[in-house]
């Protein structure tokens, strides 16, 4: 079965990460989504709202899985017997991500399948809606309806 990881801390999850989900799941079997938990990384959404919101924005797309893992992605993989990691490229990501695809392909025999951004989506990331939205941007366009109500609800909390 050709089964894929698209990998990521999706706090919050955004349009263009959907999009990636959208393309990828076309071409697998079944794409697992899965939130990656650093302990060190402080998040605006809790990793339980992180999987609620990404099961909701991809319900739509049949062969989707939402999971979580804390560690070696490579691990994981193995775990899943998954041999290929998909990642989104946006603008300069790919100096970050060639690295990591290198280590991943190093230690586990895993390949990393890079998806040019949707121009759309190109300068769109989880941080910036983050911080527009803080500073009350407008963000509606950048992320699904269900993930923003979430995210003006929060920022409401905190404000």
């Amino acid at each position: 079965m050709a089964r894929a990881l698209c990998t990521g801390s999706f706090d919050p999850v955004t349009n263009g990460h959907i999009n990636v989900f959208e393309r990828a799941a076309a071409q697998f079997e079944e794409l697992v989504v899965t939130v990656m938990v650093n302990p060190n990384k402080r998040t605006m959404f809790a990793l339980d709202e992180r999987l609620e919101m990404l099961r909701e924005v991809t319900s739509h797309i049949g062969n989707v899985r939402v999971e979580s893992w804390q560690g070696l992605l490579v691990d994981f993989a193995r775990e899943q017997e998954i041999t290929v990691i998909v990642k989104g490229l946006r603008g300069n990501d790919f100096d970050y991500e060639r690295p990591m695809a290198r280590m991943h392909r190093a230690l586990a025999g895993l390949d990393t399948l890079f998806v040019a951004s949707d121009p759309a989506y190109g300068s769109v990331s989880s941080s910036l809606v983050k911080e527009v939205a803080a500073s009350g941007g407008e963000v509606v366009d950048m992320v699904p309806s269900a993930v923003h109500g979430r995210l003006l609800m929060r920022l409401g909390e905190v404000g």
